[in-house]
């Protein structure tokens, strides 16, 4: 990896907060992209660039060690509206597209080494009992259709002699942001239980290990291609239930209906009853290790 500025976009998100701080930590020159650039806390080897949120200036990619783009309609975040869902499309395609489109109007040697993109577990839609590595075929419903057209988008910077890795996300624990506050302050309530019958897998990641996994793809050059970003021991919606229950102290007494998630979220109550059995398997053989593997821990 070359000397220049590692560029983030979505670097005030969950995922891309966390590895700003790593980052900044070894001493990496950076180069953080925002609709608000004057609210990122610039300094010292620290380049804070403006953007819409889709089109971004090829000089803010020009001599880039790394692209890692993070930037997105949050999935849950409010109602799913014709005018969301187009937002979530047009923030992960749209943008993407434009990223790609600034990297091919450099001189090659100009180009990043690398561009690490977000995608989603999502791709694979509802799989029942299916244990899902990389090579599954993607399933159906919106974000598995959103994401098959994200990673397309991606992959396309390999065609200009960049690295391309897309990693798939599972949902990231953690006390700083991301579903599990939500969900520690419903049990806290007595509100918290399982979503619809809990037998459905669910597939998570512990921040710490969605960021060490960001850090390989950066650097890493057998990181290309699509990659599960998710603890190896996906578990069951109920035992997820009763795991948080149980480090919070509080119990699990009421379970959410299958109906009222879907009358609640429409074309994206699958993302909550879907059943995602999906093991980090190119990880693994590439020798990763995960600090937080089970989700005992990972909730500790």
């Amino acid at each position: 990896m070359g000397g220049g500025p590692i560029l983030v976009t979505g670097a005030s998100g969950l995922v891309g907060g966390a590895l700003v701080a790593k980052l900044r930590a070894a001493g990496r020159p950076l180069r953080l992209v925002s609709r608000a650039p004057e609210r990122l806390a610039a300094g010292a080897g620290v380049e804070a660039v403006g953007w819409d949120g889709v089109a971004l200036d090829a000089r803010a990619l020009d001599g880039a060690a790394a692209v890692v783009h993070l930037a997105g309609e949050p999935i849950f975040g409010g109602l799913p509206t014709r005018a969301r869902l187009e937002r979530m499309w047009s923030s992960r395609i749209d943008s993407t597209q434009g990223i790609v489109e600034g990297i091919a109007s450099l001189a090659p040697n100009r180009r990043p080494g690398a561009f690490v993109c977000a995608s989603a577990v999502g791709f694979y839609g509802d799989r029942g009992e299916e244990e899902l590595r990389e090579e599954a075929r993607p399933g159906e419903g919106f974000l598995a259709d959103l994401c098959v057209a994200w990673e397309e988008e991606a992959q396309r910077a390999a065609e200009l002699g960049v690295r391309a890795a897309q990693l798939r996300f599972g949902v990231v624990l953690s006390r700083a942001g991301g579903a599990l506050p939500v969900l520690s302050r419903a049990f806290r309530l007595g509100l918290g239980g399982r979503i619809g019958s809990g037998q459905q897998w669910f597939s998570w990641i512990q921040l710490e290990d969605a960021v060490a996994l960001a850090l390989r793809a950066i650097d890493d050059p057998d990181f290309a291609g699509a990659f599960n970003a998710v603890a190896p021991a996906p578990v069951r919606n109920a035992d997820f239930t009763r795991a948080v229950a149980s480090a919070l102290h509080r119990p699990a007494l009421l379970p959410v209906p299958a109906f009222a998630v879907r009358l609640a979220l429409g074309d994206l109550a699958s993302e909550l009853l879907g059943s995602r059995r999906v093991l980090p398997a190119r990880a693994l053989a590439l020798g990763h290790r995960f600090s937080h593997p089970e989700l005992a821990s990972a909730l500790r």
